[in-house]
């Protein structure tokens, strides 16, 4: 989400910065198969999905925690709102300009969710140097 007066490319910068955070976040605690998606070209309300599986509903609970601390800590924001908490199946993080989706990893495989984001781009998050 720009703020006003914010420049657009400062806008993405920030949006890509705490989706890369995320991936990190949620791979720290070993969720599987993340994936950034740079899906604001394709959809107007956000710039980036983070995508990621969870082999049980404790793990779904255990990453939403991770990121959501992990976000507050070093970027200093909150989401502004989440789905799926209490039902631990598909748990969605909004961040205005990136939502996160913690999934199941059954819950994933059934509604595919990079499949119909599949034009997309990916972004690399893995290899990128950390910023201070």
């Amino acid at each position: 989400m720009i703020r006003m007066g914010e420049s657009a490319a400062a806008g993405d910068d920030a949006g890509r910065s705490l989706a890369i955070a995320a991936a990190r976040a949620a791979a720290d605690l070993k969720a599987t198969d993340v994936v950034v998606l740079d899906v604001g070209a394709v959809l107007s309300i956000t710039g980036y999905f983070v995508v990621v599986g969870a082999s049980n509903p404790r793990q779904v609970r255990a990453v939403v925690e991770e990121v959501e601390a992990r976000i507050k800590t070093d970027l200093g924001r909150s989401p502004v709102r989440s789905e799926g908490v209490r039902e631990q199946q598909w748990t969605l993080l909004d961040y205005g300009d990136v939502v996160v989706h913690v999934f199941l990893e059954s819950v994933r495989d059934f509604y595919e969710i990079e499949r119909l984001y599949m034009d997309a781009p990916r972004v690399e998050w893995e290899s990128t140097v950390p910023e201070p």
